[in-house]
């Protein structure tokens, strides 16, 4: 008699600890024959799940430890069509968390792969107690903590093809942030990183852009941000003020684990780029911002935090040559990476910049926030060597709309009832802060 085959297990996971819940699942599926530990990458936990604390090295011996598991391989994509397909198990096993929420169609795609060779998906109950709970909490926790949250930055550079960082003025736009997912093109994705800008900052505050809000005011809401999220924060410096003003404040923002200062070129009340000009504004000489950014970088205690430079030459109508020369200034003044900014909807100019700048420098990252040049792809923006897209306002300027509407309507119709369609609910907003 043929000897009967020994079937295939294959079980995922992205965790850096392990808890009774995944054990429960290794345990399960050890029932149904040999089991493959797969570990998701770094490059595909950044798209859906919160960022390692640990080395995926760690994480691959974490695993070999567990008696039973007949080996460990590296699961490249959220999709898990790769292995799949290379191993072609008889049974994947999972918890049955993802039966809701953005992960349903990674979901999906398992089962209709596994029906290619009659395969069978088995879901575990998922394990819901104080241990669990308490678990999930510290590796939370520790990903706020500054020694983390402030090297994330520098470490998603190197993992994702561009980093994207969206707005935020206070926690529940963090949250917001902090947990939106989407599915595209079968694989699920998110922002990496959060910008706080002083134009909201002021115009949540109902304060003109004009650096009325202070650093102290601000820095409040930073604070108030990083008490709920976990993802890397950019701060909007603006000009960075006095040398010795922004000394100071770079040593802080460190210290509370802030990621990145992006300070602009331009000296004198502050006014928003976007006006180009039709305003006066002063940039400053390449020496006294050479002479800014250095300073700033003898300040700080740790490699992680970074100094990044803006360049407003193009919004002031100052010529591609001049942005270059100060792009290749700065870079030597010690920046850790360069914001070009243009408020014209023709992205050429933008691309001409980062096209000729990478002629020389393929590493110092490029900073874009396309406000004006909207249309332009994140695709199209890494074909041109940008490593970082910042959405700096699009929460704020499609909060205001919604919330005039809503007052609107409740003064025209002398009830709440006509708005209701519009709103979240309030079960929706409690679950969303936890």
């Amino acid at each position: 008699m043929n000897k009967e085959r020994v079937k295939k297990v294959y079980a995922c996971f992205s965790t850096d600890v392990l808890h009774e819940g995944h054990i429960n699942i290794i345990n399960e599926a050890q029932k149904y024959g040999e089991l493959t530990v797969g570990v998701l990458s770094d490059e595909a936990c950044v798209k859906f799940d919160r960022f390692s604390t640990i080395s995926l090295d760690e994480k691959i011996k974490m695993f070999e430890k567990i008696p039973g598991v007949s080996r460990v391989i590296i699961q490249k994509n959220t999709t898990y069509k790769d292995v799949l397909d290379d191993l072609k198990p008889d049974y994947v096993v999972h918890g049955d968390n993802w039966k809701s929420g953005p992960q349903r169609i990674i979901r999906d795609g398992v089962i209709e792969i596994l029906s290619k060779w009659d395969g069978k998906l088995i879901e575990v109950p998922y394990t819901r107690n104080e241990n669990v709970k308490a678990i999930d909490d510290t590796t939370r926790e520790k990903l706020s903590m500054p020694e983390y949250r402030r090297k994330r930055l520098g470490q998603l550079l190197k993992l994702r093809p561009i980093v994207k960082a969206i707005e935020v003025h206070n926690g529940i736009t963090g949250l917001i942030a902090e947990k939106t997912v989407v599915e595209r093109d079968g694989e699920l994705d998110q922002f990496d990183a959060m910008w706080i800008s002083s134009l909201c900052d002021s115009t949540a505050k109902g304060k003109p852009d004009i650096e009325l809000v202070d650093m102290s005011s601000r820095l409040d809401t930073v604070n108030d941000v990083m008490d709920v999220t976990t993802k890397p924060i950019i701060l909007d410096g603006d000009t960075g003020g006095l040398v010795e003003h922004f000394v100071y404040n770079v040593r802080t923002l460190e210290r509370m684990g802030v990621s990145a200062i992006i300070i602009e070129d331009k000296t004198g009340l502050k006014k928003n780029s976007l006006f180009g000009t039709e305003v006066k504004q002063t940039q400053d000489t390449i020496e006294n911002f050479c002479y800014k950014i250095s300073e700033g970088k003898k300040a700080l205690r740790t490699s992680e935090f970074m100094i990044i430079a803006r360049i407003e030459s193009l919004i002031l109508e100052q010529g591609m040559d001049d942005a270059l020369n100060r792009a290749y200034a700065y870079v030597e003044a010690g920046a850790d990476g360069i914001m070009i900014h243009s408020r014209k909807k023709d992205p050429a100019e933008i691309f001409e910049f980062c096209d000729t700048f990478r002629k020389t420098n393929k590493e110092t990252p490029i900073v874009v926030v396309p406000t004006s040049f909207n249309m332009v792809t994140e695709e199209e923006f890494v074909e041109h060597g940008v490593n970082i897209v910042i959405y700096a306002n699009q929460l704020t300027r499609s909060a205001f709309p919604a919330m005039q509407d809503t007052a609107t309507k409740i003064l025209q119709c002398h009830r709440a009832k006509e708005v209701d369609e519009s709103l979240m609910s309030i079960k929706d907003i409690i679950t969303l802060i936890d």
